[in-house]
């Protein structure tokens, strides 16, 4: 289950490099003494060579989004900055939002976003393979498992154009703790970089639950804006 779906039930609770090649010879100059020739030379086979990584570094995880984004995303958020996740280093960086707009009588409006970051190195070892490989294979994994994700209803698959290499999003319907929430998952590939953003909302208290195109639109343009993001980190 993702991130996103435990966070929101807690909240609920509480309210190639090339390989060298390498060549060997052996045999002699001169013949022995009964004329005999000297074994053939022998060389061995070149050793497979991987596609050296397009990208080398991430965008620090909380900076994926504009200030822009984030007003129009998490309105009420109280740390625009984000909490950034424990494990962020130069292959994987993570941060999330959380906004709770209330409207007195007329209940609560909650919004959950998140943003992953994955890039992958290449490696020489053709069971590895590039980093391109690498990553393509952790998007394909990204998409089947928000496809499974636990309890979803009205699932549905969205292909996302003009965001990086390309790009899917999921949205479904789920019910958490007598809520109807709203989800968005968009999850791009750039090269050897994946991006996944969660989005996700519920009128709570007797509000009216979002609607799934406004948070879809909105999910997907901060995906796209979140892969320039990690471009412009690699000049």
């Amino acid at each position: 289950m993702h991130r996103s779906a435990k966070r929101l039930a807690s909240l609920l609770a509480c309210a190639a490099v090339p390989v060298m090649l390498v060549a060997g010879c052996s045999g002699s100059d001169t013949k022995s003494s009964d004329d005999s020739s000297d074994a053939p030379s022998k060389s061995s086979s070149p050793s497979p060579t991987v596609a050296a990584a397009k990208f080398s570094k991430l965008p620090r995880p909380c900076e994926g989004f504009s200030k822009d984004t984030l007003d129009t995303m998490v309105p009420k958020t109280k740390n625009k900055a984000g909490r950034q996740g424990d494990s962020t280093d130069s292959e994987h960086g993570t941060c999330s939002w959380d906004s709770s707009d209330d409207k007195g009588i007329d209940g609560t409006q909650f919004r959950w976003l998140d943003i992953g970051f994955q890039r992958y190195d290449s490696d020489p070892n053709p069971k590895i393979g590039s980093g391109e490989k690498r990553a393509t294979d952790f998007y394909a994994k990204q998409v089947s498992e928000a496809k499974a994700t636990s309890g979803a209803k009205k699932l549905s698959v969205v292909k996302t154009s003009g965001t990086g290499d390309e790009a899917t999003a999921i949205t479904y319907d789920v019910k958490r703790e007598g809520n109807a929430f709203k989800n968005t998952t968009v999850i791009a590939r750039t090269a050897n970089i994946v991006v996944t953003v969660n989005y996700n909302g519920a009128g709570m208290a007797g509000a009216d639950t979002p609607k799934a195109a406004d948070l879809l639109k909105k999910a997907q343009a901060a995906t796209k804006e979140a892969v320039n993001a990690a471009i412009k980190a690699n000049g």
